[in-house]
């Protein structure tokens, strides 16, 4: 597996390397040995699975806040998406800096996504399914998120009028100031 770097310092783009004959390939997605190697995390203790009616549908920005923050594997395993990762580390020169990738059921591409880190994705065509492994538990208390369209990070979505979930419709805008004091900001609820 080809194990490239983004700009973001700790996040890659993981390329399956196919073996291919008559039959089709075969390609590993996932190695501990290769990626230990190359010191990417990977103690996966969940997989979980996104299926997605619509195009425009776009989940996030999501994150897990401290001690429960996560780094995600994601692949898309049926149809396309745009999938977007924040940086949130405070001590980082790359603080608030976005990086996206089309990942499709065709390519076979993965991000991996390190802890502190938001997440989030369009679905680019009806009916796509998305696959991410996660090095820690879900846990409901400690979910968190950012908007997907706040100024600060100007991310350049595919479909600009997209489909959310009331809930990832309020969060509170990203404040650096406040990340670099080490300070989560507080939950907005629905009105």
């Amino acid at each position: 597996m080809k194990i490239i770097p983004t700009p973001l310092a700790g996040a890659w783009v993981l390329e399956p390397e196919k073996m291919q004959d008559e039959r089709g390939f075969f390609a590993r997605a996932f190695c501990v040995k290769e990626m230990g190697e190359a010191g990417l995390e990977t103690g996966v203790v969940q997989a979980n699975v996104s299926f997605n009616h619509r195009k425009g549908t776009l989940r996030g920005l999501h994150f897990q806040k401290s001690p429960f923050e996560e780094t995600k594997i994601v692949r898309c395993t049926r149809g396309a998406i745009f999938d977007v990762m924040v940086d949130l580390r405070p001590d980082s020169p790359t603080l608030g800096e976005w990086f996206g990738a089309e990942l499709t059921e065709d390519n076979h591409r993965l991000l991996y996504i390190p802890k502190r880190f938001a997440h989030g994705f369009q679905t680019l065509r009806d009916d796509a399914e998305i696959m991410y492994m996660v090095t820690q538990f879900y846990t409901p208390s400690h979910a968190s998120g950012l908007p997907w369209d706040d100024p600060a990070f100007g991310i350049r979505w595919p479909v600009t009028d997209p489909i959310l979930s009331p809930r990832d419709a309020v969060y509170p805008d990203f404040d650096a100031a406040m990340w670099r004091q080490r300070v989560v900001p507080p939950e907005r609820t629905s009105p």
